[in-house]
This record gives structure tokens, C-alpha cells and sequence, in this order.
């Protein structure tokens, strides 16, 4: 090897390195970004309103308590939104999954005249919408406002998750469901004993894409329901943030209205939050594949 040859691989080198070491500090900043405010948050949940106070970017409180997790459930609000967003979560998420990966596959594997313009006009929906006040009119046609399933039926399909379920379901081999057919099954048969059992990576990445959305439902509630016995949980955390303001900007304590404090702010996004996360680990392998798979082929 000559030595013009051996500088120039030395040099490459060098800068392949000062290129890696550079993505990896901004990597570093990027993730202690995202973790130390989390951290935050936790740390404030456990922490005495006066060291939360008196200290700037708190990350381990010196005298941990749960006084804030135990004032935050005296509030019946909070028993509420949970019992409120799991009955939307436990009837909503089955209703988008039937409805999804059904148009995913009627539109996939079934041809009949005017599917792309099905297709199209569905994708036509990622760009227009028709809005808040026909919705409304139509649940209150209905008779659903004030009602549970206003909330639940007024978010069917997503169009980015049919995509990603359609453009799944494309990569399977068209040659099983022929076989399928040749043997006898209709296309219910096909579709529950031969599509969805091969898509099942795809279906816990939406579930969970479902299923965060069901969790996170509050603008749709705070329209359709108004009423304090169906309040889900982060319309909740909402009206515990607008409370604290409001609280703490006219200085009312007292033993019937407690002092809504940074402690229970924290301590109510925790307990929003943290049912979801617990999810994600069980479906974490899932979700990469599906992730991966369904990007594959557009």
C-alpha cells in the first residue's frame, strides 16, 4: 500500500469518525430533550409544594411524598374520566380496527368497478374536512348529542391508518387467497382465516395508533356530551389545569376547594398518561414490524 494511499484512508477515516461523534452528541442533546423534562414531571409529581417552587429543573425531590397523587383522586372528576375513556377505548377501538382493516381489504383484494374512485376519494379526506358544525347537526339528527356513542361513532377510519393497513395488506401474495377461492371460502372466509391472521403486525401497530387516539379523546367529548357524569380523562386534566389557574389566581384555599397545586398538575398528567404506556411494551415488537412492513410498498 503506498503511503499517498495509506494518508488518504487514515484522513477518510478521521472524518467518518468526527461525522459520527457529531450525530451522536446531537442525538445526546436531542434524547436528554425529551427525557429530562419527563424526568421533570415525575419528580414534581412526588416533590413538597415548596421544592417544587423553589427549585428550577427539579429531577429528584429530597422529600419524596404522594400527597399530590392523594388529593389529585379526593376529586371525583378523576374516577370519571377513567371509567368514561375506558368504556370509549373498549368500544371505540374494536369499531375502528372492523371498520379499517375491512376497507383495507375491500379495497386491496376485491375488484369490482369504481375502487380507485373509492380510493381516491377517501385519500381526498387527508386534505378536506367537512368540519365540527355538520357533525354536530348529524349527531343531533340523530339524538346522540348528550350521549356516549356521539363520541365513540364520530371517529370511525383514520385515512393515514387505512393507508398503512392497505399498503400492508398489498404485500401479502395474491396466490392464497386464489387458492382460498378455488377451495370454496368466500370472501368473510378469506378475510378472517387468511388476511388477518397474516396481518397481524399491521393490527397491533394501528390498535395501538387507535388506541392512543381513544385515550387522548377530549375535543369531541367537550362538543357532543357536555355533562359531568361523562367526562373522559384528559378533558379532565384539562379542566384540572384551568382549575389550578383559576384557583391560584384569586388565592381561595380552604378545606372544601384544596389549592390546585404544580405537584397536582404533574401527578394528573401521570396518571393520563401511564395506563398507555404500560400498553406499549406488550405490542412494542409488533409495532416495529408493522411499522416497517407497512411502509415498504406504497
Amino acid at each position: 500500500m503506498s503511503t499517498k494511499h495509506y494518508k488518504e484512508k487514515n484522513h477518510f477515516r478521521e472524518r467518518f469518525e468526527l461525522l459520527d461523534g457529531i450525530i451522536l452528541a446531537f442525538l445526546l442533546i436531542l434524547a436528554a430533550a425529551i427525557v429530562i423534562p419527563f424526568i421533570n414531571v415525575i419528580a414534581t409529581s412526588f416533590a413538597t409544594q415548596k421544592e417544587a417552587s423553589e427549585t428550577a429543573l427539579l429531577l429528584v425531590p429530597r422529600e419524596p411524598t404522594i400527597d399530590n397523587y392523594y388529593r389529585l383522586f379526593q376529586d371525583p372528576r378523576i374516577v370519571i374520566g377513567y371509567k368514561t375513556t375506558a368504556f370509549i377505548l373498549l368500544l371505540g377501538v374494536p369499531i375502528n380496527l372492523m371498520l379499517t382493516t375491512s376497507l383495507a381489504y375491500g379495497l386491496t383484494h376485491i375488484n369490482f368497478p369504481g375502487a380507485k374512485f373509492f380510493f381516491y376519494a377517501i385519500l381526498l379526506t387527508m386534505l378536506f374536512n367537512g368540519g365540527i358544525v355538520p357533525l354536530y347537526l348529524l349527531m343531533m339528527q340523530l339524538g346522540l348529542t348528550k350521549s356516549i356513542w356521539s363520541v365513540i361513532l364520530a371517529y370511525g377510519v383514520n385515512t393515514f391508518y387505512f393507508i398503512v393497513m392497505r399498503t400492508y395488506m398489498t404485500t401479502l401474495p395474491e396466490s392464497l387467497i386464489e387458492s382460498a377461492k378455488i377451495d370454496g371460502a368466500n370472501e368473510l372466509q378469506v378475510m378472517f382465516r387468511i388476511i388477518l391472521p397474516l396481518s397481524k403486525p399491521i393490527i397491533a401497530t394501528i390498535l395501538l395508533f387507535y388506541a392512543v387516539d381513544r385515550w387522548n379523546e377530549w375535543f369531541n367529548a367537550m362538543v357532543f356530551l357536555r355533562r359531568n357524569d361523562l367526562i373522559p380523562l384528559q378533558l379532565v386534566l384539562r379542566m384540572i389545569v384551568m382549575d389550578s389557574v383559576i384557583v391560584n389566581s384569586l388565592s381561595i384555599s380552604g378545606p372544601r376547594i384544596p389549592r390546585f397545586t404544580e405537584g397536582i398538575q404533574t401527578a394528573a398528567i401521570i396518571v393520563t398518561m401511564l395506563p398507555i404506556m404500560l400498553v406499549f411494551p406488550f405490542l412494542q415488537k409488533y409495532f416495529l414490524k408493522g411499522i416497517m412492513i407497512g411502509a415498504v410498498k406504497a
